[in-house]
């Protein structure tokens, strides 16, 4: 439980510095790395976004700051509270429970800059304080060991809906593995294919549903076990702008988080498709691409994460099909084509021998 140790002297540090001033008659301040768009920036090597070194102070000198202050000492303290008790809380329940404090919030989104103001100032993401999203993590399914609160479990023994992943996914640890790559998939219902044909098994895939735009807790479980069980992951998502982003943000991350980015983005993993290039290479039905699928195709194009060949000729096809296409279009040739054929020709071919 290193992390929460970790989490509860941070907390410890920030409320014994306020402290500290207070008690040497000095204005207590903090300072507070920016989360603003000039402070985040694309680092090339480590290929995700990750915040500069611009940083702003809050201070109790500053009449428009003390009221922010206050929020942070009191969340501060509540989360705390959580660490110690070992309890965990929605980020909506903390806003109920800042109802009672002299310094609530005037509504949810305040309640969540504050949040990550803390995040951003400790270096400690929400789900180590004990403040959970509303959302649930992904489902996976495959021949994988885990504990979780002292109870050992296989994902492939959890029925075909799978494991769920919970936010607090640093507390799960990984036991045993028997697999030997990740496919992460946007859709459940590819997801439901791929364990009915025994993906998981012809494979040895761990098989993970994103349910669309991956949770957070979802792409740490990712990075985790990209890096603890050593071996690659690969992302199929629908075959139009949106696809495209859900699986970059597994891949380099998003601006928003550049704070935590370090923890959650897999940049290793490799987009199989849906690409522009499937879309002609295999024939698939097709829809007209939008207005807005165009406009945010051309927005990704400049995109720094985008900068590689792959996604500037796939995107560019793309635009000069004006097509796009989805998961389960690979149905037009049968409901056991995309596992029986696409997979193992696809990672086949980026792994260099066939996939059996």
């Amino acid at each position: 439980m290193k992390h929460k140790e970790y989490a509860l002297n941070r907390l410890r540090g920030m409320g014994d510095e306020v402290l500290e001033k207070i008690l040497e008659e000095e204005v207590p301040s903090i300072k507070i790395p920016s989360r603003g768009t000039g402070n985040i920036i694309y680092n090339e090597d480590k290929r995700y976004f990750e915040l500069g070194d611009r940083k702003g102070t809050r201070s109790l000198g500053n009449v428009k700051q003390i009221k922010k202050m206050a929020q942070m000492m009191c969340v501060g303290n509540f989360c705390k509270e959580l660490v110690n008790i070992q309890k965990t809380a929605t980020m909506r329940e903390m806003y109920y429970v800042s109802e009672g404090w002299d310094v609530g919030f005037d509504n949810q989104q305040e309640s969540n800059n504050i949040t990550e103001d803390i995040e951003v100032t400790l270096g400690v993401s929400r789900e180590n304080l004990g403040l959970l999203p509303e959302e649930d993590g992904a489902a996976v399914y495959g021949d994988i060991t885990l504990r979780d609160d002292d109870v050992e479990f296989n994902a492939l023994k959890m029925g075909k809906s799978g494991y769920s992943i919970p936010p607090t996914v640093d507390d799960v640890e990984f036991v045993d593995s028997g697999v030997e790559r990740i496919i992460a998939v946007e859709t459940m219902g590819m997801f439901h294919r791929m364990v009915q044909e025994k993906a998981y098994d012809r494979f040895n895939t761990l098989i993970v549903g994103l349910k669309g735009q991956a949770a957070r807790a979802t792409r740490r479980f990712i990075r985790r076990a990209s890096d603890e069980l050593n071996v690659p992951v690969y992302i199929c998502n629908d075959g139009d702008p949106w696809g495209f982003h859900i699986g970059m943000v597994i891949i380099s991350g998003s601006a928003k988080l550049a704070h935590v980015n370090h923890d959650l983005a897999t940049p290793d993993a490799k987009f199989l498709g849906v690409t522009a290039s499937d879309i002609t290479n295999y024939d698939l039905p097709t829809d007209k691409l939008k207005d807005i699928d165009v406009a945010r195709l051309k927005e990704l194009s400049a995109d720094p994460r985008y900068r590689g060949e792959f996604w500037q000729t796939e995107i560019k096809k793309m635009l000069k099909l004006g097509k796009k296409a989805e998961q389960q279009s690979f149905s037009k040739y049968g409901l056991e084509y995309i596992v029986d054929e696409y997979f193992p020709a696809k990672i086949g071919a980026i792994e260099g021998q066939p996939l059996e």
